[in-house]
This record gives C-alpha cells, structure tokens and sequence, in this order.
C-alpha cells in the first residue's frame, strides 16, 4: 500500500477478477468506470514530460512548462479524465532539496498547468530497494486508487523506459514522449510513441474515441460475427464480440480449426461454425469451388441479421463479405483499407498501432455495439468452461513457463528456456513447463533443469486452468500470453520483435517485456527467425526474467539466499497527496 490512510486520501479499491458463468452475464464493474471503459486517468511524469528536466530541481523559478502541456491537459479535463503526476524525486534521499522545496516546485508547476487530482512521489534513491520507485508499479498502483479506478484502466505518459516499465508492470496503458535524453532502445521498447505531449493527449482521447458506440446499442436480432485465425487471435477480438453479445439476440462465431478451442472458452457466443478461411489461414489449402458454395449455404442457414467481421491489420475481410452478400446478409460491417464497393455497409478504419483488443472493439463500435455497462475493455475467459488442471503442480502460486509456439519467431529458445528454468529453481520458485503434443522432447529438455513437465498433458482449456492458479507466466509472444490476460495473471513477456508489441503484447495485465525490441526482425512479421541465433531473445539473461518476477511482486515459494532475496515493501512511503500539491 503505498497510499496512506488519512484525510484526503480515499480508501483503496478492489478491483475482483469475476468470472462470465453464462452468455447473458457479463464481467465485474469496474470502479467509477468512463463511458467507453477504456481509461478514467491519465498519469503524468514530471520532469521531462510535464516541465523541461532540470536535475534535482528544488526552484520553482526554474518550472518551465513543455510545450502546449497547459492545452494538452485542458483537453484532459474537458474529456472527464483525472490527472495525477507520479513522479521519482531521489533528490530527497540524496539530500539535494528539502521537501518544502518539493512542495513548492510542485505548487509551481500547479500554478502553470492547473490542478491535479493526486501528486504521487517516490522520495527513496536507487539503492533504497523501495516498491514505488520506477519502474516499479508502486506509484501507478497507488495512484490508481487515489482517483478510485483500477491501474489497468490509466494510462501513463513519460520521457523513459522506466515510465513504460512501471505502467506495463502495474497492467496500465504507456505512451512515450521521448527527449532528446531518451536511448533509442528506450523508444524501440515503449508500446506507444508520441512526438510531444499534445500528440500523446491526441492519441489518448482518439483511442477512447474510437471504442466509443456513438450511443445507445437498440436491440439486435441474430448478428454473425467472424475471426477465422488462430487461438490468441480469437481471445483479443473477445471486448468486440462481447460488444455484439450487449445487444444481440443471438451471436453465431464464425471462426477456424485453429482458433475453435479459443472460441469454446469466450462469454458471448451462442453457436460456433468451424470453416477454414484460405485466404486467411497460413498454410492454406487450394480454394475448393464446392467448398465455398457449401459455406455460402452454410451462412445462408444462419438467416443473419448482420454480420461484423473481425480481422487482424494486415487482413481483408472482403472475400469473406462477397460470400455473405450471396448469402443474403443484409448489413456488413469491416475494417478495410481496400475499397469495399458494395461489400459493406461500414466501413471502417483504424490507425496503425491500435492494440487488438481494441481494434476489434473499436470496430464493434462503429457498428453500432457497445460494451454492456458492467463490462470493461479487457479479455475474459467464462470460467465454468474450463476443465481440471492436471494433477502435479500442487498449491497456487507456481510460474509457468511455456517455452514453445506454433510460429518458430515467437518461441523461447531452448538454451534460454532451460537456464531460466534452472535460475528460478535455485531462487526458490516452483516452475511448470508446458507445452502442446509436439513439444514434448522439448519441454522434457526445459523442464530437466528443476521444472515440473506438463508437455503434451494440456490442452487450451487445461492450460487456462493450469495458468489461472499461476503467480505468473513466462513466455513468448504466442496464445497462452493471451489466456494470462483473460485470467489476470501477470506475464514476463520474452517478446520477439516481428510484430509490434503495442498491438500485439498482453493487454491490461501486469506485465515485462524482455528481448531486444530494435532487433533485425524488427516488424519484419517473420514466422522463421531471419537472424541466425535468434538474438532478439537469446541474448536475455535469466537473471532479467527473475528480476522481472520480483517487479511484478510474485514471490519464490522457498526462502534463498540474498542473491535471489524477493524484494519485500519499501523502506519508507510515497509521498502522497490527494487533490493539491504533494506535502
């Protein structure tokens, strides 16, 4: 807790991870939640982002606003969004101004750009091993409940990659601003970048725009809603069919082999049609004249009201939309860049970057769905679908590592797998390697360094259910990344590059992100590694990954030595106020 408790400072909130036990019902409310769901606050760096960074700064004369901030946050404040600055100011451990000097920079700084509705302040050094400093999530976290909202619904907005690392670590949105001080490699990693404060005040109020329904969902009857891709591709298009579910009568997925079991475990659906798309699946087989016409009578027998088609950014909908105008389809909704003719009848866009969950929400929104009140943006899993566990893993609280994917660039290699494995066991996790009927020689290998081996024992749903009672999951940027999201279970995420980690990382759930972000493979959407080594990943110490188990507050289940101490609460509190100037 790094609030305390006392005048002006409101209680903490609990934000419970509930569970969909049937179609009709929905999610746990959030707290105070904004009209799309997407974020309530927006939290601010101060020095460098908010006023020009002069070290150890203990002058208000020397408060030199960036920029347009004063506009930038006025548009803020007009849209209903809280504000908070959270920012280090080791300067005080290091005696280098008072905290009255702190107080009155700060009320310089209010004095320029207005108020703010909590000021949330680490006061420790480097060294000080507290729990607030960044990138630790200390300070997003008790920001959050300051404006009484949860972190996974703020987005954090800073200068460097300890900004990002504290929002991503806390399960909040980040938006770099990079200086002229910030690394390249600091940009490279950050999941969004904007060129100054405006542009990211920009980018925030269009993302809350675009999954925004322009009013009321009215009643629907039977919408047909499609995403034929892959298992992780259909849990991030999740927000945007429960958007559909809000108002439909009845939701029938239309989805692939691959991404079936997905389908099975998502609130929402009502009936599920299993087709392989060969203009979407990535080892197609030849078009089947016979096949498509059987679709097309397959589609027809839907009798649609509507249909919403669902893709991912570098995927045409229309093929499929020429097949529900023969089917007698009377609205079609899409996201296409490509001129749709008469194939649709909304045709949407969305920019580059957007993460998926809302993409695919966005475009439920712009056909006129809306998330249900009780629901928020996040992936969600109806938990009564999900089988046992397999037996072996003992109490909660164990990290799984999945060291396998079914695309080659996604994968944690081998090397790497196994001494992570051997460095968690020395530190005292126990550590659950899984992996699909394919990967047994490989999870066997990974496991032998001190894991338990669950290769080839788990299916999607048991791995769900062997993931939920997880502290936290290690792996690449492959479908169980996503089956954590949908659980609330915190991800160390090993991601290679080839796609951008903004759009394709987890989404709003406590996360690090390990591995080389300005590697070769860089976008490059490579399914085999086009660098020899795979040097985006191998090159990560396993030292990081436990590190980044203790950021995320995931504690070893056997005391070690000091080397592998897990870091416990900080050594003193944040300097905390609430509406007014930090005291």
């Amino acid at each position: 807790m790094f609030t305390p408790r006392g005048a002006g400072n409101p209680p903490a909130v609990r934000r419970d991870h509930e569970r969909d036990q049937c179609r009709s019902a929905r999610v746990a409310p959030g707290p105070g939640r904004s009209p799309s769901g997407l974020f309530d606050a927006v939290l601010l760096d101060r020095d460098g982002t908010l006023i020009e960074d002069v070290p150890y700064n203990g002058d208000p004369e020397k408060v030199r606003p960036v920029p347009g901030a004063r506009e930038a946050l006025d548009r803020l404040r007009a849209a209903g969004l809280r504000l908070a600055v959270v920012t280090n100011q080791s300067g005080l451990a290091r005696g280098l101004f008072t905290h009255d000097e702190l107080r009155r920079v700060n009320a310089r700084v209010e004095e320029l750009l207005g108020p703010f509705d909590a000021w949330q302040i680490c006061p420790h050094g480097e060294r000080d091993d507290c729990a607030c400093r960044k990138p630790a999530p200390g300070l997003v976290h008790a920001a959050a409940r300051a404006l009484g909202t949860s972190s996974t619904r703020c987005v954090l907005v800073g200068d460097i990659s300890a900004d990002m690392n504290a929002a991503a670590a806390a399960g909040a949105a980040g938006i770099m601003v990079p200086t002229p001080a910030t690394r390249a490699a600091e940009v490279a990693a950050a999941p969004t970048v904007a060129d100054d404060l405006p542009a990211a005040v920009t980018q925030i109020l269009d993302r809350i725009g675009l999954v925004t329904a322009p009013g009321p969902s009215p009643r629907r009857g039977t919408v047909l809603v499609v995403r034929s891709d892959a298992a992780g591709d259909v849990l991030v298009t999740g927000p945007g069919i429960r958007a559909v579910a809000a108002s439909a009568e009845r939701v029938v997925l239309l989805c692939g082999p691959r991404g079936r079991i997905a389908a099975d475990l998502l609130p929402g659906i009502d009936e599920i049609i299993e087709w392989p798309l060969p203009w979407i699946d990535g080892n197609p087989a030849p078009v089947d004249p016979g096949g498509m016409r059987a679709l097309t009578d397959r589609l027809t027998a839907v009798h649609a009201d509507e249909a919403v088609v669902f893709t991912s950014f570098h995927q045409s909908p229309l093929p499929l939309a020429l097949l529900l105008r023969m089917a007698g389809v009377p609205r079609i909704s899409a996201i296409s860049d490509d001129y749709p003719g008469s194939l649709l009848d909304v045709r949407h866009r969305v920019p580059v970057g957007v993460p998926e969950p809302e993409r695919a929400l966005s475009l439920a929104a712009a056909a006129g769905f809306a998330l249900a009140p009780d629901d928020e943006p996040g992936l969600r899993l109806r938990a009564e679908r999900l089988p046992p566990a397999p037996a072996g893993p003992g109490e909660a609280g164990y990290v799984v590592l999945h060291p396998g994917s079914s695309v080659e660039t996604r994968a944690c290699p081998p090397e790497l797998a196994t001494r992570i494995v051997r460095v968690l066991d020395a530190a005292g996790y126990r550590v659950v390697v899984t992996g699909g009927p394919g990967e047994r020689e490989l999870t066997a290998r990974v496991a032998a360094a001190g894991g338990l081996d669950l290769g080839g024992r788990t299916g999607l749903g048991e791995l769900a259910a062997i993931i939920a009672r997880a502290g936290a999951l290690v792996v690449g940027n492959t479908g169980p990344a996503h089956l954590a999201a949908a659980l609330g279970v915190p991800v160390v995420s090993l991601f290679a590059p080839t796609v951008p980690f903004g759009q394709w990382g987890p989404y709003r759930v406590p996360t690090v992100r390990l591995g080389d972000a300005g590697a070769a493979c860089r976008d490059s959407r490579a399914t085999r590694c086009p660098v020899p080594g795979h040097p985006c990943l191998s090159a990560v110490e396993p030292g990081r990954v436990l590190a980044a188990l203790r950021l995320l507050g995931v504690p070893a289940d056997v005391p070690a030595g000091p080397a592998a101490r897990f870091a416990g609460p900080p050594r003193g509190p944040a300097v905390t106020a609430t509406g007014g100037v930090a005291r």
